[in-house]
């Protein structure tokens, strides 16, 4: 298989600055005009375990990090140990001589050189990039430029210390890598953080969030911007009261979206089907993890995707969706809040801790965002839930004293509790009638995402569409993979296409989750269904191994 990626891994404790090195990495390979995707692996420990970055970059197309890396660093023994085998042909293994005795590689002595300055074990991390720089060909000027805008804190220490670790790195590596620089600088952005800025640029209001990994990050980022982006962010005491907050929120005209993870969101379950029956129009984010339970914290997967579709106890309309990249992921977090808004009704995008956590160059499309339009109240008696031709009402909010009409309980018209069995029918009649109207709209929309034109058929869905695009640039391979995005209403005008052929499914659960949906929608079954459950994700080489596999060979290169 063809090899035009560099990577460069980092791994260490906990503590030691190993994220920050990775995402320095990044930055700098991003400077030179090439594509990025860093990848961080970490468990759910304040210090201490084992903690690695993997950051690939190419000047073309990057959708994937790889685990093969030219270059590694070793922060502690146990990185070393673990990384030893992920060295790619022509590689090298850098390690804290400090911390492994008679490695193979180039020791450098990192601890030893930190003891010099203050806050030493965390400081060990800026090793990382000096190996890097004197590895690739970065000068030391370029280096400190670098640490400068990344590391501020203690810069004039931290810029003595790099230089140190520099020269006794360059004896042995100076210019090894020579990276040819790309033809244009992106910026970096995690899947999380396009979420919240896509739903920004749909004019999103309020963030309303409780911490729970993989979600959490949607929540400090936003935090962090709430001033520039005119959002208030709100952390309650509990996912309880964050899904009943958003309901009150939306009912007081603030366009509000809330994140959790599956356990979290297994607590905000009933407040999910207080919105459908009060026409609430809430977008949940709900980013998995490996379960049942508390299961893997700080790991992916896709197994909460039958959880997701079936949310909520009762029938109304309910909109899910995933996306497959992180520019997607911007896009349908805009695409959503309009579209709750414009249906009245909850809505989840789904997503996982690869795409949520990772990291890559990407180009957002801010004027694409699709602006949340409410449908407000027309002349004449304001009734809550106007029994309409699409199912939609008008809406009023406060200070208007008819806005005050929203019901948990099944009611009419105007919103007044009712046990009468002609007014529960003709208001189970209402919103099948909504749901119906949304599946015409979705029929407008790209639901669907499509690549190639040839080849053997693949189906993806979420994180796993990088990794099987990555698989097929780095093998060659020639396939059409098809990525649904819309879930809930499911698409199946969209396969007519494809009837009677036998596709290859890349999913991340146990029991094949996604390729019994896709079978129960499309009546396609799977040749073979390719899955990865231990909480990583697919690396690229290994996935294309398994679809060659999986295709018999048909698979053109």
């Amino acid at each position: 298989m063809a090899r035009d990626v560099f990577t460069f891994i980092v791994g260490g404790k906990a503590g030691e600055g190993v994220k920050k090195a990775g995402s320095t990495a990044a930055a700098l390979f991003a400077s030179l005009g090439r594509r990025v995707f860093e990848m961080d692996d970490y468990p759910s420990l304040i210090r201490g375990g084992h903690n690695f970055c993997a950051v690939s970059t190419a000047t073309r197309e990057l959708s994937s990090h790889y685990m093969k890396a030219d270059l590694i660093v070793a922060l502690d023994e146990r990185s070393y140990r673990i990384h030893r085998p992920n060295v790619a042909d022509g590689g090298v293994m850098v390690f804290n001589s400090d911390a492994v005795e008679g490695g193979e590689g180039l020791g450098v002595p990192m601890s030893a050189e930190a003891a010099a300055y203050p806050d030493a074990s965390r400081r060990v991390g800026v090793a990382s990039i000096a190996v890097l720089c004197a590895a690739t060909g970065v000068s030391k000027a370029d280096m400190a430029d670098l640490i400068e805008r990344e590391y501020k804190h203690d810069l004039e220490n931290n810029t003595a210390y790099a230089n140190t670790i520099y020269d006794a790195a360059a004896s042995e590596l100076e210019s090894r890598f020579t990276l040819a620089k790309g033809d244009a600088e992106l910026p970096i952005f995690t899947g999380n953080q396009a979420i919240a800025l896509g739903a920004a640029a749909a004019g999103l209001d309020m963030y309303i969030g409780y911490p729970m990994t993989p979600a959490s990050t949607i929540l400090h980022y936003l935090a962090a911007k709430s001033s520039d982006l005119g959002i208030t962010v709100v952390h309650p005491e509990s996912e309880i009261a964050v899904a009943n907050m958003a309901v009150g929120a939306a009912a007081a005209g603030a366009r509000v979206m809330v994140g959790t993870s599956g356990g979290g969101f297994a607590l905000m379950e009933e407040a999910y089907s207080f919105a459908g029956m009060a026409e609430a129009p809430v977008l949940f984010v709900m980013s998995s993890r490996p379960g049942p339970s508390t299961g893997v914290p700080t790991y992916t997967e896709q197994a909460d995707l039958r959880f997701a579709l079936g949310q909520g106890h009762g029938e109304f309309p309910r909109i899910v969706a995933v996306p497959g990249t992180v520019a997607e992921a911007f896009h349908l977090s805009a695409e959503l809040l309009a579209l709750v808004w414009e249906f009245q009704t909850p809505g989840m995008l789904l997503t996982e801790k690869h795409l949520s956590e990772s990291s890559m160059t990407t180009r957002l499309d801010f004027d694409g965002a699709e602006w949340v339009v409410p449908l407000t109240q027309e002349k004449g008696e304001y009734k809550r839930y106007l029994d309409t031709e699409d199912g939609i009402s008008p809406l009023a909010f406060p200070p208007s004293p008819e806005s005050l009409k929203w019901s948990s309980y099944e009611h009419d018209e105007r919103g007044i509790t009712t046990e009468e069995g002609p007014a529960i029918v003709k208001m189970h009649d209402k919103r099948n009638r909504k749901g119906r109207s949304l599946e015409s709209k979705l029929r407008g929309m790209n639901t669907v995402e499509r690549y190639g034109d040839s080849g053997p058929l693949i189906f993806s869905y979420g994180s796993t569409t990088m990794s099987v695009l990555e698989a097929l640039r780095v093998s060659g391979m020639k396939a059409r993979v098809v990525q649904p995005i819309y879930l809930e209403p499911f698409p199946v005008w969209a396969f007519d296409d494809l009837k009677g052929e036998r596709p290859v499914v890349v999913e991340q659960s146990s029991t094949g989750q996604f390729a019994q949906l896709m079978s129960e929608k499309t009546r396609m079954d799977p040749v073979e269904v390719v899955t990865r459950y231990d909480g990583r994700p697919f690396e690229p080489v290994e996935l294309a191994e398994r679809l060659e596999q999986a295709t018999g060979g048909k698979a053109g290169s």
